[in-house]
């Protein structure tokens, strides 16, 4: 996601979106994401342009990125770009009986025997990394995500935005939530594709850290406690230095100065993107919030470590929007009135009428979504209910059936009561 000008704080954003393709019956992974981008481009590539969109290969063949071309200057009904883009996908895979589905995290998947690795050009990355920390496994080969691209232009916006990122980071696995099922059982965690994305880089934990990225608020910092780090660690796995770049850092926030940009990657991905946009205007707010002292001065927002923050996030992960917030001074940041502890669902409810109130923040163009993913919870939580605590196999397809049934339509997922 390029954000080519220098553009200041929330004057665009740069929207990715992951998707599965799947058979239309079986639900079986397929790889043909090379094939899509070949009939939408004329030729094997690794990204086509398609107007104000594009689309582009991920690590696996199975796994297709729908993105804004270059930043979008409001969020506001940007569904609608990405809603229109899985229709053509669609149209292109029907040729093969496939189609594209929804969720962090395929909900039968083997890893060791469905993990195809993409070939093409870029190859020489993918397998590096292969070679180094094995990407036949859950935290490599089946997880699709949701990044949020946001713009600094300057060292003192960039120490802005990253104090605020850093401070909302571990409540959004509350919000996004939406892998509970893979091998086919419920795993207990509402975040599992988090879960593993913590430990997947294990050979070089340095990498991904606590996810939480510590308290840099320059570019120097940054270089200083982070890059410097991850390149000193992966040096003795990496003699060609083919992995020695900015994007190689797996924190849940990176910092991309080749951009002017922090990309946000903890979020996962919804059901439709009306959802996931539900998701991005409210996490955009927060952010756009704490950065202009909403709820108190960014010197405060500093004082937060990676060590305090870090429990949270778990927390949040494991449980979606049950997750139990008891951290009182973590409740203050966002002036609940209350002491803990509370739901996380209770707290984002809390934000989110807040920022509503406000009626200046990109979540007012999602009200509607907004109101009904704090009221019913997370997606996780929503498909647990549906399914049961333990579904067979037919139980799982026929809801993640219905899933795919719903991306194309901008549908949300309704738990039955």
């Amino acid at each position: 996601m390029s954000l080519v000008e220098h553009l200041h704080l929330f004057a665009g954003y740069g929207i990715e979106m992951e998707y599965m393709i799947v058979d239309r019956q079986s639900l079986a992974l397929l790889p043909l994401c090379d094939y899509v981008l070949t009939q939408a481009a004329g030729s094997c590539v690794n990204e086509v342009a398609v107007g104000e969109m594009a689309w582009s290969n991920e690590l696996v063949l199975h796994v297709i990125e729908l993105k804004t071309n270059g930043p979008a200057k409001t969020l506001t009904g940007l569904h609608h770009l990405f809603l229109r883009d899985i229709l053509r996908i669609n149209e292109i895979l029907a040729a093969k009986n496939a189609m594209l589905m929804p969720t962090a995290m395929h909900p039968f998947m083997n890893p060791a025997t469905d993990t195809k690795l993409w070939t093409h050009d870029d190859a020489a990355v993918y397998q590096a990394y292969d070679r180094i920390f094995g990407c036949k496994g859950h935290g490599w080969s089946n997880l699709q995500s949701v990044h949020i691209n946001l713009p600094f232009y300057n060292d003192v916006e960039f120490g802005k935005l990253h104090a605020a990122i850093r401070l909302i980071l571990p409540i959004l696995p509350a919000l996004a939530a939406s892998s509970p099922v893979y091998e086919g059982k419920v795993s207990g965690l509402m975040d599992s594709r988090l879960e593993f994305y913590r430990h997947n880089q294990k050979a070089v934990p340095e990498i991904a850290g606590r996810v939480i990225p510590e308290g840099a608020y320059s570019e120097k910092e940054y270089g200083d406690q982070i890059f410097a780090k991850i390149y000193k660690a992966i040096a003795p796995h990496d003699p060609a230095g083919i992995l020695q770049n900015e994007w190689l850092n797996s924190r849940g926030a990176i910092a991309r100065f080749d951009r002017h940009a922090i990309e946000i990657r903890v979020l996962d991905i919804q059901e439709s993107p009306r959802m996931d946009l539900a998701v991005i205007s409210s996490v955009v707010s927060a952010v756009q919030a704490l950065v202009l002292g909403k709820w108190g001065p960014t010197a405060a927002h500093r004082s937060w470590s990676e060590n305090d923050l870090s429990p949270i996030f778990i927390e949040c992960l494991r449980h979606g929007s049950e997750a139990t917030i008891e951290h009182d001074d973590y409740l203050k940041v966002f002036d609940y009135p209350d002491k803990g502890p509370i739901k996380a669902q209770e707290l984002w409810r809390h934000i989110t009428d807040d920022l509503l109130a406000a009626a200046t923040y990109p979540i007012s163009s999602y009200q509607r979504e907004v109101d009904a993913l704090v009221r019913n919870g997370c997606l996780a939580r929503r498909l647990v209910k549906a399914l049961g605590p333990t579904p067979d196999a037919a139980r799982i397809h026929g809801v993640y059936g219905q899933l795919c049934h719903l991306l194309p339509l901008g549908g949300a997922f309704d738990a039955p009561c």
